[in-house]
């Protein structure tokens, strides 16, 4: 006799930063970014007065950005791509259905619409995956805050549990290694090149106050590098703003410093799995111009993972660890 009984249903809610949709997106894109009580920790209505403000500064300038890489972030699609992806390899088995969904701390979608259609796809249990591998309370935390809020405004009551993070997951360290394996194949002399591991940086301040962000970066380097054993790296920091001190030491700085040694670089997004902004532009232009200038003899840099097999694996086998605690 057939089994009737019904699926476990399992949502699984795919978590990015966002990015505007249009050149006219920007400037509300932004306000939003700068409005975040973990990116300004100021009370209403400084906090109100200094998104308002940093907005209108910075519009211009990111404009300017996105108009490059056609008007407009391509972060949603890519992610859409990759929950795409994940839902597929989630669904190779029968006994669960599995229905991703992606959601925007910044952009549209944001959570207050995502959390209605998964209260509509009337799920039994509520996975949330952030598409950060390293913990930052600015990014997944920010999130995570941000989506049981508007979930209890929703009524959504169905339990969840939290990938929190995942530096050294196989499959994410896999794809690095992968791609990197790729280019050093095809170089005459990987001796003459350093490779920059270069992720977004921090305020010190955040990092003095306990976030894990920089150390989960050098433990995702130090993965990669045991299986490369490639001997020349470097940890760098690229997009900082601002009059705070960053974490260092700066991606541009080392640039230089390649540069004065007369070392080739090969650079690694490792902190981004897509492509967006500061891997288009900060990286693709305004850095391989800089490397150029600072006399680098060869600058290659390295796709995000994006859809890569290893990494879309990785997050379908975190998933299934997740539903099953």
């Amino acid at each position: 006799m057939a089994d009737l009984s019904p699926q476990k249903k399992v949502a699984v809610v795919l978590f990015n930063l966002g990015g505007p949709d249009s050149l006219k997106a920007v400037k509300p894109f932004l306000f939003n970014l700068f409005y975040d009580p973990a990116i300004i920790a100021l009370g209403n209505p400084l906090r109100w007065l200094a998104a308002k403000y940093l907005s209108g500064k910075r519009a211009a300038v990111a404009r300017e950005i996105y108009s490059k890489i056609g008007g407009k972030s391509p972060l949603l699609e890519l992610s859409q791509d990759q929950a795409t992806a994940l839902e597929h390899s989630l669904n190779e088995g029968p006994e669960t259905e599995f229905k991703c969904f992606v959601t925007m701390r910044y952009w549209h979608p944001f959570s207050k619409d995502v959390v209605k259609k998964v209260r509509d796809f009337n799920p039994d249990q509520i996975i949330l995956l952030p598409l950060y591998p390293h913990y930052s309370i600015t990014t997944v935390g920010s999130s995570l805050i941000d989506w049981d809020r508007r979930a209890k405004q929703a009524g959504l009551t169905m339990p969840f549990r939290v990938v929190r993070d995942y530096p050294v997951a196989d499959g994410f360290i896999e794809a690095h290694v992968s791609l990197l394996q790729d280019i050093l194949k095809k170089i005459d002399r990987p001796e003459d090149y350093r490779i920059l591991y270069s992720a977004h940086g921090l305020p010190e301040k955040i990092i003095a106050a306990g976030d894990p962000y920089r150390q989960q970066i050098e433990r995702s380097c130090q993965a990669i590098q045991e299986r490369l054993s490639h001997p020349d790296h470097v940890i760098c920091f690229q997009s900082r703003v601002g009059p705070l001190k960053w974490i260092e030491p700066f991606t541009d700085d080392e640039i230089n410093r390649a540069g004065t040694e007369g070392k080739s670089l090969i650079v690694v997004p490792i902190s981004f799995v897509s492509e967006h902004s500061e891997t288009l532009v900060e990286l693709d232009m305004d850095y391989k111009d800089l490397a150029e200038e600072a006399g680098v003899k060869d600058y290659i840099r390295v796709a995000a993972i994006g859809c890569h097999d290893s990494y879309i694996s990785a997050l379908a086998k975190l998933t299934r660890e997740v539903s099953h605690d």
